[in-house]
């Protein structure tokens, strides 16, 4: 199975660096933090369509896994990772806290509590060779 590889400026976050400075190996969650770090500011993706990005199109759940095990001071934008259904999968001060970030980017839910993909959805088609 091919993995969809960035090559716009604009889907290219740059490599993570371990703190001495050495390359980390490439691991499901290493291409899960590159590509969560490529979803711009006011883009919502979804976690299946992070889970294809990084090589397991399958692996929807272990996406919710990795990032429910980011530092609470991660500069990834785990914000900006919803549900198929364009909803926030998260509950009690986490599914607050999210919105709130996900606003302060522009980004507007509907009254039942999703946001319209085809509005502010991440356009990754761009990005895949």
């Amino acid at each position: 199975m091919t993995r969809a590889k960035p090559h716009s400026p604009s889907c290219t976050p740059g490599k993570h660096r371990a703190a001495h400075s050495q390359t980390i190996t490439d691991t499901f969650a290493q291409r899960l933090y590159t590509t969560i770090a490529a979803i711009p500011f006011g883009k919502v993706t979804t976690y299946g369509t992070l889970a294809r990005l990084a090589g397991s199109s399958r692996a929807a759940r272990q996406v919710g896994g990795v990032l429910r095990h980011l530092p609470k001071d991660t500069a990834l934008p785990w914000h900006r990772v919803i549900n198929h259904q364009g909803k926030v999968s998260l509950a009690g001060s986490s599914l607050i806290r999210q919105k709130r970030k996900l606003r302060e980017e522009g980004v507007v839910f509907r009254k039942d509590g999703s946001i319209d993909l085809k509005i502010f959805g991440w356009n990754v088609e761009r990005c895949q060779n």
